[in-house]
């Protein structure tokens, strides 16, 4: 029984020794090693720029957001461009150019000395309408008349105020088209 005691008590002396803290020193040891070899080197901030305020004048100067100045600069560029889209804006407008291309509906066709024409309402009013006549507030000219369709090439401004063309086209209302 005494070397069962002997034994336990050699058993636990060894499992003690095995909860020590030696390795955990050394980790430590090393950690205050590196910390005392490591230099950082930061770089120093810049200066920061010297801020000059500036007094804006608003009642002697133009406001710099107003829509208005934008559309004279974009104006003036666009009478000086040589852009073979650019409409002829000192022409007199013909009537259906008063109203936009989306309130007309193409109600039907019919041709008179070999001519076609779209008959287009616009509210309750009835027009005819051939190829080469001007409608649409965006410089519209019909291209086409066909039977169920009226092509019409527009001139409309870009965001950068160039002029560019853009076909649209008016078809036949049908019963088919209401419902």
């Amino acid at each position: 029984m005494s070397a069962r005691i002997v034994m336990g008590g050699l058993l636990a002396a060894t499992l003690l020794a095995g909860c020590g803290d030696s390795d955990v020193r050394e980790v430590r040891d090393w950690m205050e090693q590196v910390k005392r070899d490591t230099h950082p080197s930061v770089k120093p901030l810049p200066e920061p720029k010297d801020f000059l305020p500036y007094a804006y004048g608003a009642r002697e100067a133009v406001d710099p957001f107003n829509p208005t100045k934008l559309l004279g600069e974009l104006a003036r560029a666009a009478a000086t461009s040589n852009n073979p889209n650019q409409p002829d804006l000192a022409r007199p407008r013909e009537l259906l150019e008063t109203f936009p291309l989306d309130t007309m509906q193409m109600v039907g066709t019919m041709e008179k000395g070999g001519t076609r024409y779209a008959l287009l309402q616009v509210d309750r009013s009835l027009y005819q309408v051939k190829a080469g006549q001007r409608i649409g507030q965006n410089f519209g000219v019909v291209t086409h008349v066909g039977d169920d369709v009226v092509d019409v090439r527009e001139v409309v401004q870009d965001a950068a105020g160039e002029w560019t063309g853009r076909m649209s086209k008016l078809e036949l209302q049908t019963k088919e088209n209401h419902k």
